[in-house]
């Protein structure tokens, strides 16, 4: 009888398809994974933007987890848009300490609506941040997490380096806005600095880029490769994803990656 890989997403439902949950579950079924969902809240979404957000209720964001966890179990963890401090606290401590926990610290969507509330973030450093086996801030999120402004490279590296002392086994800046270069992420660990880098994507479709990427390398950690591996290898996947993605029309705004590529 053969095996699934489990991936699990406890992250927002996007009702448009392009980023959050819907996101998630997609980068896992493309990358022969089997996902599961703990839907920490609601969004009323579009490709325009996010008109409308629901917390779950915190007791019963524990008891998906705890039907998860008590039956098939999982291989990795992605923890997405957690919109609250109960939220926060109620995914923390149903967490199990013996998987990848990939952590994307979503504060601000891609059209700009804020998802995050202030006393979240806090929480987040606290009780998440020295869980996780990766976080995956973009640069508006590292520059407010590490309180500095980060406008080239070298503020990237001083970021991420920054952003370690919060107890994850390593940190991701990424570069996609960075006018720079485009497509530049940087990897932090305790012991180094490594880069990865990509070509620009001229392309509107971007909504659900981060969500996807994090859900991306989330799988390949529940593949057992190692951490440079599973990031060089989910941004190839991103950005094929994001380049027959282009040439796709939906909506009046920022649509979505093509999920469904093959790698």
């Amino acid at each position: 009888m053969q095996r699934y890989i489990k991936t699990l997403t406890i992250a927002g439902s996007d009702s448009g398809g392009c980023a959050g949950i819907q996101a998630d579950l997609k980068t896992f079924c493309a990358l022969d994974c089997f996902g599961m969902s703990v839907v920490v809240a609601l969004t009323a979404q579009n490709t325009i933007g996010v008109h409308g957000v629901r917390a779950v209720d915190p007791a019963f964001i524990g008891e998906q987890m705890d039907a998860i966890f008590s039956d098939s179990g999982v291989d990795a963890i992605k923890i997405g848009m957690l919109y609250d401090k109960q939220t926060v606290l109620a995914v923390s401590e149903k967490l199990p300490s013996n998987v990848p926990i990939v952590v994307d610290p979503v504060m601000v969507s891609t059209t700009g609506c804020r998802l995050l509330a202030s006393d979240a973030v806090e929480a987040m450093k606290e009780y998440l941040f020295p869980r996780a086996t990766l976080i995956t801030p973009n640069l508006f999120e590292a520059a407010a997490l590490s309180g500095h402004v980060i406008r080239d490279k070298k503020e990237m590296e001083h970021s991420a380096r920054e952003l370690l002392k919060w107890g994850s086994d390593a940190v991701l800046v990424k570069g996609g806005h960075l006018q720079e270069e485009c497509g530049a992420d940087c990897l932090a660990t305790e012991d180094q600095l490594e880069w990865f880098i990509s070509p620009m994507i001229d392309t509107r479709n971007t909504h659900g880029s981060g969500c996807t990427y994090s859900a991306a390398i989330t799988a390949y950690l529940a593949k057992q490769r190692e951490l440079p591996v599973a990031i060089l290898e989910a941004k190839s996947y991103v950005s094929k994803a994001m380049t027959k993605g282009a040439g796709y029309l939906l909506g009046k705004g920022s649509g979505p990656l093509y999920h469904g590529v093959t790698v």
